[in-house]
């Protein structure tokens, strides 16, 4: 049983001031070709985009949308004026401070076999006056060595870690910039390009499931 953490178990961060400029061009152009490596890892096929409106200076409006991209790639060059277009009516000033790219990716079971899984890899690309970043965050219990209850599972986890670090690896060859790790939660902390060992006592590691859903 696959069983995903409200919070994040691991994220990782790429400040891209240097390398890539403000504004919702640039983040498509960065959502696109950070999905291009995810998805040649199987961990993340675009289908939607996500975001709230914001105004300059007083903040995001409670105003989300939602837009699939399924038959529209985000390298389209009429994406950006479609996105604009959702704008809400009343608001002719709020922008796109944050892009979420949703969709599915595959994990594999301690049997080898391939299961596709919504948001298994979730990215956000943001450009407001903090800067422009990305992140990666990651909410299962595929990438521990232990599942979310805390039995180890070393298959399911060399199944499917090392091919998340790969991904990350790329993406810091695709950006020029190193990821840096996020803070950790309850749920797990990141470590380099996976998450860090938990804590083994008497050969069970923390139960997580309190707080975890399936």
């Amino acid at each position: 049983m696959l069983m995903r953490a409200p919070k994040e178990s691991g994220s990782w961060t790429w400040d891209l001031d240097d390398v890539a400029e403000p504004g919702l061009e640039s983040m498509l152009v960065i959502a696109g070709r950070m999905s291009a490596v995810l998805e040649a890892h199987a961990l993340l096929v675009p289908a939607a985009l996500e975001w709230d409106w914001s105004i300059p200076g007083r903040g995001i409006l409670n105003v989300s949308c939602r837009f699939d991209i399924r038959a529209r790639p985000l390298g389209d060059p009429v994406l950006p004026a479609r996105l604009r277009g959702c704008r809400p009516t009343g608001n002719p000033q709020a922008e796109i401070g944050g892009i979420l790219v949703l969709g599915s990716g595959s994990w594999f079971d301690a049997n080898g076999a391939r299961h596709e899984e919504h948001r298994l890899v979730e990215l956000l690309v943001t450009s407001n006056e903090l800067g422009v970043w990305a992140e990666v965050s990651v909410f299962h219990d595929v990438w521990g060595q232990c599942d979310f209850r805390g039995d180890p599972h070393p298959i399911i986890h060399a199944q499917n870690a090392p091919r998340l670090a790969s991904a990350l690896r790329e993406l810091d060859r695709v950006l020029g910039v190193a990821a840096e790790p996020g803070e950790p939660t309850f749920y797990g902390q990141p470590e380099g390009y996976g998450l860090a060992a938990p804590d083994i006592i008497d050969g069970v590691g923390p139960d997580l499931t309190n707080a975890t859903r399936g």
